[in-house]
């Protein structure tokens, strides 16, 4: 279960147990986003949800499970919403609303049903935008994403990013109470900012799936559970705002990437690196989405954007079978779209490897060294990486071996670093 200690009631038997934790996975985002539309504060809305589903857990052994049971919840959950808010002596015009929104009737009505029949409805995007606010910091916006959207507790988000239990719990506190503070409004922005406010919902999703797919630190070489989710997200999103290129340009690029996960582990658990995998083990299906989403984002003609182009990279990797056929200079072309919208070292360093895979290692060591003079880059372990990578194909092994020992030093992940450094006793054994 996905939830807080509320789900461990004792009541419930095990067959139930498990259809009301099916039902939660599926309907919990919608559950709490219709709450909060109401009420107007995600934090009461997820007390509330919370409170629906422990009473699921005491009622449906002698009841039976509901016909609807998202609607189910979502009544009960309202009920319960209209007797805290009068309890508290709130405004008479927030009570009168939540209770013509809820009808006051039973959670078997037929009416009720249609509150949550909509998978991809306007208060899910309302969510979506809320806990991916700019008026909270980044990790903060994570943090409640992962909570919220994708019904992560706080221990597995603090397991997925090892940080302490503690320190999650305080952040998901302190993101709800910056957004009832700054009187957050509970909506999709207007026309005029979609674009801006966009940015920050794909940025936390994007953040998610890079976590899943290239950890930062730990043992594991990804992170299916968050990759999973981040993909979930995506795919809401690109229903949700199915005009948006930009939208369609991070779901293919996360599909593309996630297509490579079995092929990235080797028999004995190491890392295998892009142009080494067995393209056999990719996932084509997932292949086929990104292509898909791809020309989607094309077909919006909306404006072309990052995620776009990244995802138009992705796919010169996918459309080649073997790593000899893949159009490098193609790829190298991209990366100089990329570049002039996003003035990133980390987008140079990238584009840096292409340029050594298309016109030579000594072209690209160029573009590297002017690098190592970025101050924004004395501590990504990708940059001695590269660096390493290409003195090796010019021979210059010693100062190889010593770009991947350093390499090695600066990551937290123990994968990579045991991959970093048996490329460097390579180096030295040649």
């Amino acid at each position: 279960m996905r939830r807080r200690e509320a789900v461990r009631s004792p009541v419930a038997s095990p067959d139930v147990r498990r259809t009301v934790e099916a039902v939660w996975r599926i309907e919990s985002a919608r559950l709490i986003a219709g709450i909060a539309r109401v009420v107007r504060d995600v934090g009461l809305a997820e007390d509330l949800a919370q409170e629906a589903l422990v009473a699921a857990l005491e009622q449906w052994p002698e009841s039976g499970v509901p016909d609807n049971p998202g609607a189910w919840l979502m009544a009960t959950a309202k009920h319960r919403g209209i007797d805290r808010l009068r309890r508290a002596e709130v405004h008479q015009r927030k009570t009168e609303e939540l209770g013509r929104d809820a009808q006051l009737r039973s959670p078997a009505d037929d009416d009720l049903a249609a509150v949550a029949d909509d998978p991809f409805d306007d208060d899910l995007l309302r969510l979506i935008f809320t806990a991916c606010h700019p008026v909270l910091a980044t990790d903060a916006r994570v943090a409640l994403t992962l909570r919220l959207l994708c019904g992560l507790t706080t221990k597995e988000i603090a397991r997925a990013y090892l940080a302490s239990e503690s320190a999650v719990a305080q952040r998901i506190v302190r993101a709800k109470r910056t957004l009832s503070a700054a009187r957050v409004p509970f909506a999709v922005p207007g026309r005029g900012e979609l674009r801006e406010r966009l940015a920050s919902v794909l940025e936390v999703v994007y953040l998610i799936f890079n976590e899943g797919y290239y950890p930062t630190a730990g043992e594991r070489l990804t992170r299916p559970e968050l990759l999973e989710e981040a993909l979930r997200l995506g795919r809401i999103l690109a229903e949700l705002l199915p005009r948006e290129a930009e939208v369609h340009g991070l779901v293919a690029l996360m599909e593309l990437q996630a297509s490579r996960t079995r092929a990235r582990t080797g028999s004995m658990g190491e890392q295998v690196l892009l142009l080494d995998q067995d393209r056999s083990h990719w996932d084509w299906l997932l292949v086929g989405r990104g292509l898909r989403a791809l020309e989607r984002a094309y077909a919006t003609g909306g404006p072309i954007g990052p995620y776009t182009l990244q995802a138009g990279i992705a796919a010169c990797h996918a459309r080649a079978r073997a790593p000899e056929d893949t159009d490098w200079e193609r790829i190298v072309a991209l990366y100089d779209g990329l570049a002039q919208l996003v003035r990133s070292p980390v987008v140079e360093l990238n584009r840096a490897v292409a340029v050594g895979m298309a016109f030579g290692p000594r072209t690209a060591l160029t573009i590297v060294d002017r690098l190592s003079e970025e101050p924004t880059l004395d501590s990504y372990h990708l940059l001695p990486s590269v660096r390493g990578d290409l003195l090796e194909k010019l021979g210059r092994l010693d100062e190889a071996r010593a770009e991947f020992e350093r390499a090695a030093l600066m990551t937290a992940n123990s994968r990579h670093r045991t991959a970093l450094l048996g490329r460097a006793a390579v180096c030295e054994s040649e």
